[in-house]
């Protein structure tokens, strides 16, 4: 009977090296904090040139698990970190941006993980979080307050909730596909025709949702924010001619 033989499956150098360190990851030898050792005694532990072991490394902290210090030092080298966020928001905004999931696919995700993320809050923010949220519900309320920067602490607070609802991959993710739609986001409030009226709506339904967390009304939060979100992005997913994603 003959042999079948099967392709063999290639790699790049550097994704040996990823796997390598993957590997280690799982098994548990490599946690958050530890460091690695220098490139110049990894490099040939793996076997593998410096540059490919530099490119594996840019990978990693590029997808937010490694942090790099140049130079020399107790704080110099590459460190394994937890820092998920930025990661998954910049990977987001590149697929949004690149069309692999619609604005429909958005406000979904965005309703279905800030209703969550506000029931839970109800139930278990603690109290220095929701003076945070107070400080930046006023900080909306400034006269003469900018689109920009209205909507940088629009989307502090919608991130501060999530982070105060107790649960993590809810926060990551809530700020993740916040960041996604942010300049989209920002430019349909470029265009509103009253932006000062604008800004008080919506920091008015802001401070009634941090009122109704504050009270513990989890479920007449998580409506309130459904309509919330779906006032203004559902706009854009109903308008085809609205601004476009970057």
């Amino acid at each position: 009977m003959p042999v079948e033989w099967q392709p063999v499956q290639q790699s790049r150098t550097h994704e040996l090296v990823l796997r390598s360190i993957e590997e280690r990851v799982f098994a548990g030898e490599l946690r958050a904090g530890d460091r690695l050792p220098p490139e110049r005694e990894l490099a040939p532990v793996l076997g593998v040139s410096r540059s490919a072991l530099r490119e594996a490394l840019r990978v990693l902290e590029t997808i937010g698990v490694l942090v790099a210090q140049p130079g020399r030092g107790p704080d110099a080298g590459a460190r394994i970190v937890r820092n998920p966020d930025d990661a998954l928001g910049r990977l987001l905004r590149l697929h949004f941006a690149l069309g692999s999931y619609s604005l429909h696919d958005v406000l979904e995700a965005r309703v279905v993980l800030e209703r969550s993320s506000f029931e839970g809050a109800a139930c278990h923010a603690p109290d220095e979080d929701l003076d945070e949220a107070e400080e930046l519900v006023a900080g909306m309320a400034e006269p003469g307050i900018g689109v920009s920067a209205f909507n940088d602490l629009d989307t502090r607070f919608h991130v501060l909730i999530a982070r105060s609802s107790g649960n993590a991959l809810t926060s990551t993710l809530t700020s993740a596909v916040r960041e996604s739609v942010r300049p989209l986001i920002l430019r349909a409030l470029e265009a509103a025709e009253d932006w000062p009226a604008t800004a008080r709506a919506l920091n008015a339904e802001h401070r009634t949702l941090l009122t109704l967390v504050r009270e513990g009304s989890g479920p007449e939060a998580a409506d309130l924010v459904e309509w919330h979100i779906r006032g203004l992005h559902g706009t854009l997913v109903e308008d085809p001619t609205g601004p476009t994603a970057p």
